[in-house]
């Protein structure tokens, strides 16, 4: 990838994504386009979907959007849910939303703007 495609805000072509936060990045900014009525739950098979073909390719990206990873375990605990859901993070912020009055897709996009500042810290952390 170039530097110039590296350093570009706007919409991307596939091969210039480095990771699936990349990958989301490029969701956020065309929803209606990636993302099937806005459903989080589509969001959800998509990610699987994204982590199978990483899987199939060698890519050893970490991912942390599986039901029961680093993104649920984070979400359960800033949601403070007595247990993690079965049910997995997709739908569960589709109810909060709901119960908010709040897009679905905005509010995963605030959560995963913390989980990444908080994640961001604890890399920092550990590093040093």
């Amino acid at each position: 990838m170039t530097e110039l495609a590296a350093s570009r805000t706007g919409p991307r072509k596939p091969r210039e994504l480095r990771d699936v936060h990349e990958f989301l990045d490029q969701v956020r900014l065309r929803p209606g386009m990636w993302v099937r009525r806005g459903s989080l739950q589509h969001l959800d098979s998509m990610l699987v979907g994204y982590a199978v073909a990483c899987e199939i390719h060698d890519n050893d990206e970490s991912f942390d959007f599986w039901n029961g990873g680093p993104f649920s375990q984070w979400l359960w605990k800033r949601t403070n849910m007595a247990h993690p859901s079965n049910l997995g993070w997709a739908v569960e912020i589709e109810r909060a939303a709901e119960s908010a009055g709040t897009p679905p897709m905005e509010m995963f996009f605030s959560l995963l703007d913390e989980f990444r500042a908080e994640q961001g810290r604890a890399r920092s952390t550990q590093e040093r």
